[in-house]
């Protein structure tokens, strides 16, 4: 078990390092997924990112509790993954335009 740990940090680090000629919001848009999971990355978008702060759209309210229950562990994630440095993460629900 200690060993799949570890190829994991090993291939964040690995994403970290091949992120780096992209803008931060970009980053952050592709550590995404690693921080969070397949599952949850499916339902949420990074949308923006400012001063220490990325903004992340999510689908509904059932995603947006459960997200924002880890808000802290994935600023942490992230942060530590795109090499950007974070605040925090504002989570807001997806709009449906429907026109």
């Amino acid at each position: 078990m200690k060993s799949l740990e570890g190829m994991r940090d090993l291939l964040k680090a690995s994403l970290g390092e091949s992120l780096g000629a992209l803008a931060p919001e970009d980053r952050l848009s592709a550590a995404w997924p690693v921080a969070c999971g397949k599952a949850m990355a499916g339902r949420g978008t990074v949308v923006g990112y400012a001063d220490g702060v990325v903004r992340v759209q999510v689908e509904d309210g059932v995603w947006l509790r459960q997200l924002m229950s880890m808000r802290t562990q994935l600023a942490g994630e992230m942060g530590r993954i795109a090499g950007v440095p974070m605040r925090e993460i504002h989570f807001e629900m997806k709009r449906n335009d429907t026109r």
